[in-house]
């Protein structure tokens, strides 16, 4: 049998043609496994100020690099010629104030989400000599005194200190346990949503040692099954599972208590602070001020309205209150741990004037003056440049879409340093001559540059991400922004339209938020996720920043309190129908989907009596507020007992009679922070009432889902259940 040739010919063309297609075509797995732009890695300004410090391409070595031209000026250390090491390739390093001595760390291993422990060694330069912390290894939280003399660190929860002179160690404490007592290292709850890995605070004449210690003896106890699994298994679980077994305090139990002890390495004399706090208040911040008779203790109450700074001097113990914030809602302790302390001043940032701003106080704690005003934001301070008398900002000045750069001098004039919207943030040198700037927008992957501060003046680019934006940018259906208007308030949101779009159509729309308080998922920079795939496969995406959400000021963000869900789910189910009411959607065809927060929410939508979703996606949701930690949920809902009505509306597990619509719902078995309980009594409950839903189960998976690439499969399902109940 024979083929006309120019059959043949248009064929070979065709096949060509898919074959090319195929090889360019977005697919899932570029916008899950490769979505990252290059990042350019640990940079640590070194004290000439005209040079940093980085890891070589392989991390065998620290090379010095010169602001101005880029090009390596030396090396400090090189795995290949340091005495005594036989580490090839490092994880991270700490530089000593002298640069005479460098902490490094290898070999790490997870504890919880965001905690490790690892292989810590000191290297001295001058000697070019590499010695371990301890013999045995993994230490957590290894810190360097300013000195360097002396490295504080934590191992099975008491704290050491290993004298680098003499290559001896010092036992500070022997009463840390597991589960009873925690020194130093903070337990999980501080972790996770105060954000602390590490409380240790060295003095400035490296004299005094001193850290929070946790007592979570009272703490209840949760217990969880661990699996064989498949991602990285666990052999020792394949006929019986084993059991983690961790301190979390859900809503309105036991937290831990705490108190601030300091540690005289002249006299070994371990002290407790006089620091005045209620059996169940918090510390989430401990600092040294300028000078070692002041350490700086920040407390906060149980309702988390009332936040204190104490001037603690540690030889005496003796406490002073030197700033007292109160609040009708919650106070983002966040703002307050960035304070700075000066010789003889302090800045603080607070968004008690309705907006977050920059005050300026005296030690004695005296207001000398607001050095910010207006409706807007500062969203990071970066410090202050005493030679200059400049502050050096970021901010919401350009609208809550966008974060930009601002100094503002001694006469309190703002003056914004980058010129365009978008999204920038900078990491200066220590005598703020340089900066590196890292700046993206909804069409730009992040670009990477060195700026002369004086000049305002690019000096060169690190990292233009140049190749990634070949490959994605005309491939990627793009975010556009829109406002939309309810209940007197103006929603920002975005929407990714498919490539190929036609007005003409009705297309299927996946709602996509996360909802929770102080977050923003509508912002003007790079992102590239499912959601531009999906786009790809003929659905709009749409995304809009309900009430509650972050970037608005302290009014728009607080409506919230005391009422999780509510106002949410009004200003989501109105993002619904203004999708609806557009030409090109389909209005039966419309879903929601969520993560955490955004999984928990996308339940309170669908459960709503004016809901239309035909299908959500709920992963790793929260179904009852009284099922998860303390700090978070009483930050913004009081105690169960406090908000008795409260806890009942909020959860979405009292209204499984009301859902509407199809749902898929997925977690993780070792999800820690969300525990899988909540997923497994909201199904038994709709069960109870005779509804169905599907279900996807991670072994082994934490609240993040992730390794072994297991984010493509879950994308996959996601996609195939939402093809199969919006198309």
């Amino acid at each position: 049998m024979t083929m006309n040739i120019n059959k043949l010919r248009a064929s070979f063309a065709s096949l060509l043609i898919l074959i090319a297609f195929s090889v360019n075509a977005f697919e899932l797995y570029d916008a899950v496994l490769y979505n990252k732009p290059a990042g350019i890695g640990q940079i640590t300004p070194s004290v000439d100020n005209k040079s940093y410090y980085k890891f070589n391409a392989d991390k065998s070595a620290i090379e010095k690099i010169s602001y101005a031209t880029g090009e390596c000026v030396g090396k400090i250390f090189d795995s290949a010629t340091a005495r005594n090491c036989n580490v090839k390739e490092w994880e991270g390093f700490t530089m000593s104030e002298d640069e005479s001595k460098i902490l490094l760390y290898t070999n790490s291993s997870a504890i919880y989400r965001h905690s490790f422990k690892a292989d810590y060694y000191v290297y001295e330069v001058r000697h070019n000599k590499l010695m371990k912390v301890s013999a045995e290894g993994g230490e957590e939280i290894a810190t360097m005194s300013p000195d360097a003399r002396q490295v504080a660190y934590v191992k099975d929860n008491n704290v050491y200190i290993f004298k680098v002179d003499y290559g001896s160690t010092v036992a500070v404490t022997k009463n840390g346990e597991r589960n009873k007592i925690l020194n130093a290292v903070p337990d999980w709850v501080y972790q996770e949503e105060f954000g602390i890995l590490n409380s240790f605070a060295w003095s400035p004449d490296n004299l005094t040692l001193s850290f929070i210690q946790w007592d979570e003896s009272n703490v209840p106890m949760y217990k969880m099954m661990t699996y064989k699994g498949a991602c990285n298994p666990k052999n020792q679980f394949a006929l019986y599972p084993g059991v983690f077994e961790y301190k979390y305090p859900v809503a309105g139990e036991n937290n831990s208590r705490v108190k601030v002890l300091s540690y005289d390495v002249e006299t070994r004399k371990l002290q407790d602070m006089k620091v005045p706090l209620d059996l169940d208040g918090y510390i989430p911040n401990i600092k040294f001020a300028k000078s070692s008779d002041r350490l700086m203790v920040t407390t906060l109450n149980r309702t988390q309205n009332a936040l204190k700074i104490y001037a603690v001097n540690p030889r005496s113990t003796v406490s002073k209150l030197i700033y007292s914030e109160k609040s009708d809602s919650w106070i983002n302790v966040d703002l307050a741990n960035q304070a700075e302390y000066m010789n003889n001043t302090f800045t603080i940032l607070s968004d008690k004037s309705g907006y977050t701003h920059l005050y300026l106080y005296s030690n004695s704690g005296a207001l000398i003056k607001q050095i910010t005003d207006g409706e807007w934001n500062v969203t990071d301070y970066y410090g202050y440049d005493e030679l200059k008398k400049i502050y050096y900002i970021q901010t919401t000045k350009r609208g809550a879409l966008n974060r930009s750069i601002a100094k503002v001098d001694a006469k309190g004039v703002v003056t914004e340093v980058s010129k365009t919207d978008g999204t920038y943030a900078v990491s200066f040198n220590n005598d703020f001559t340089y900066y590196i700037q890292n700046f993206s927008d909804i069409n730009t992957p992040n670009q990477y540059s060195i700026w002369n501060t004086a000049k305002s003046k690019k000096v060169r680019d690190i990292e233009t991400n140049d190749t990634y934006a070949q490959k994605f940018l005309t491939k990627v259906p793009k975010r556009e922004f829109f406002t939309m208007e309810n209940d007197g308030y103006t929603l920002n949101g975005y929407i990714i339209k498919p490539l190929d779009f036609d007005s003409s159509k009705k297309y299927p729309v996946i709602m996509s938020q996360y909802s929770g308080p102080g977050s923003q998922q509508v912002l003007n920079k790079w992102t590239l996720d499912w959601e531009n795939y999906f786009a790809t496969q003929g659905y709009i995406i749409a995304c809009v920043d309900g009430r509650g959400t972050g970037g608005r000021g302290k009014k728009f963000e607080s409506i919230v309190y005391m009422n999780l869900g509510k106002y949410e789910s009004i200003d989501q189910l109105a993002a619904a129908n203004y999708m609806a009411s557009q030409p090109y959607v389909n209005s039966s065809k419309i879903g929601i989907w969520g993560w955490s927060y955004g999984g928990y929410e996308t339940l309170m939508a669908m459960s709503q009596p004016k809901s239309k979703y035909a299908a959500g996606v709920a992963i790793a949701p929260v179904t009852d507020w009284r099922f998860y930690d303390t700090i978070y949920a009483e930050r913004y809902m009081r105690t169960p007992n406090e908000n008795v009505e409260g806890y009942k509306n909020s959860a979405p597990i009292n209204f499984t009679s009301n859902l509407k619509g199809e749902l898929l719902i997925m977690y993780g078995t070792a999800d820690d922070n969300v525990h899988p309980a909540n997923t497994l009594e909201y199904v038994a409950e709709l069960t109870s009432k005779n509804k169905l839903c599907d279900m996807m189960v991670y072994t082994n998976m934490n609240h993040s889902i992730n390794g072994c690439d297991v984010r493509l499969p879950l994308y996959k399902k996601v996609l195939r259940f939402f093809n199969g109940t919006l198309k």
